[in-house]
């Protein structure tokens, strides 16, 4: 099957460039100014922009948490991914405390595996540091498992400082990367003490007990660590000014560190915790929390300068009825948002049409970086001859507002209830096929199709 993409501008790292685009079977063949052949479908594009299919490299579906499970599973989640744009997961396989590497890999391919839509991955999430751990991580490599997750928040996932240098020095020496969520455990706990002894149990407490300040000390230690092992690292879900200070001077010392942040980040600002009705407070409880206002102008400047290199979601969804289960005890709300279907149009709307990040930068945050930071390039992550035919149209002019109910994700709210896009997906094409269609998933059965990674090329 030939089909021949006529009329739009294709989007890369660079920015748009008018252009056809042909695709044969699964990838693409030809770009560029009017493309001549023998086709057997010509699809109009015209006025449209071509992004590479956006890569979503943070995302929770089927996990445990807080005496629950997620609402998205990887059905589910994944269909809502490929609603979005989002042609490449990649989720993150946790192991428990006393379990083997390969039993999570394993629990996870059997969680994933002929149930996803979109192509996905898994990162590796190391809880637990001894010589058995070790042993296993060259064969993760051989697996496909070139990144890795590690905790320095929740007791049942994080480990110590000597650990942590540890797992560092074996990543380097095998050609790996981490990435670390950074927040200060023992002082957090003291706040939290200190609040639940006071009597004040409401979300409001949530982002009080989870100050910036811990976040940018854990990430400050977590890069001298680094240093010490020379290793690379990734800091996940980046929320403020003063972790990205850290990151500045780590930098500067010549350590290689790359930034990861979030659309909730960006757009929405913690006053969303001080609703006195518990249901709208709960549903945006998330660790690390949503920050003050002024946060957000500072990360879209940190992405426009490119000191942040990706944006993807830490999707981890739960229903309005488990988020109940904290009522009366904010540490009980299962931490969590959805965002994976709406995070392309997000960035796009608030981003791109707003002025405050270029198109190329969008493409390289939401596909290029993403794929060659976790190596999926050139395979994903552009729209270039030999490269998966993976193709999200954009249409400027679709503007709609977003509804929950309008979404496929298993949850039944939206942190973005009401935010209006400027433009929308009209089509999304997972591997030459055509998988999305004005908002309508056309796939019927899971497509997606695993994919082993090599080594960061970022």
């Amino acid at each position: 099957m030939r089909t021949l993409f006529k009329g739009g501008s294709v989007v890369s790292g660079s920015g748009a460039k008018r252009a056809d685009l042909a695709v044969e079977n699964e990838k693409i063949t030809e770009l560029g100014r009017n493309l001549k052949g023998d086709f057997d479908r010509v699809v109009d594009v015209s006025g449209c922009l071509l992004f590479p299919g956006f890569i979503d490299a943070h995302t929770h579906f089927d996990l445990d948490v807080c005496n629950t499970t997620t609402a998205d599973d990887f059905y589910t989640g994944s269909r809502a991914a490929l609603r979005g744009g989002t042609t490449t997961v990649i989720d993150f396989a946790c192991p428990n405390k006393g379990e083997s590497l390969h039993y999570g890999l394993d629990l996870w391919h059997k969680k994933a595996d002929g149930r996803t839509f979109c192509d996905y991955g898994f990162h590796m999430t190391i809880d637990d540091w001894n010589e058995s751990i070790r042993a296993e991580l060259p064969d993760m490599f051989a697996k496909g498992i070139s990144s890795f997750k590690m905790y320095m928040t929740y007791p049942a996932m994080m480990v110590g400082d000597q650990c942590l240098y540890w797992a560092l020095k074996e990543l380097k020496s095998l050609g790996g990367i981490c990435g670390v969520h950074c927040e200060n455990a023992g002082v957090i706990d003291g706040m939290i003490a200190e609040r639940k002894n006071a009597g004040e149990l409401s979300p409001a407490s949530h982002p009080l007990t989870r100050p910036p300040y811990l976040e940018a000390e854990a990430v400050s230690r977590l890069l001298r660590i680094a240093q010490a092992a020379d290793c690379p690292v990734v800091i996940v879900h980046l929320t403020n000014q003063e972790a990205l200070k850290e990151v500045e001077h780590a930098r500067a010392r010549g350590q290689k560190v790359f930034v990861e942040t979030c659309p909730q980040y960006l757009l929405l600002d913690d006053s969303v915790y001080f609703n006195e009705d518990y249901s709208q407070a709960a549903r945006y409880v998330c660790a690390p929390p949503i920050r003050e206002k002024g946060q957000q102008a500072l990360l879209w400047k940190a992405l426009r300068r490119g000191d942040i290199q990706t944006i993807s979601t830490d999707h981890c969804s739960f229903t309005l009825a488990q988020k109940e289960m904290g009522r009366g005890d904010f540490t009980r709300i299962p931490g969590g948002l959805p965002g994976v279907e709406t995070r392309g149009e997000l960035i796009y709307s608030y981003g791109v049409a707003a002025k405050r990040i270029s198109l190329g930068r969008m493409c390289r945050a939401l596909s290029e970086n993403p794929a060659r930071l976790y190596g999926l390039f050139p395979r994903k992550g552009r729209l270039h001859p030999g490269s998966d035919a993976d193709i999200v149209v954009y249409d400027p002019g679709a503007s709609h507002v977003i509804r929950a109910d309008d979404c496929v994700a298993n949850v039944d709210y939206n942190p973005y209830e009401g935010f209006v896009t400027a433009g929308g997906i009209r089509q999304v094409w997972l591997r030459g096929r055509l998988s999305v269609e004005d908002g309508k998933v056309l796939d019927e059965t899971p497509q997606g199709r695993y994919m082993a990674r090599g080594k960061c090329s970022l």
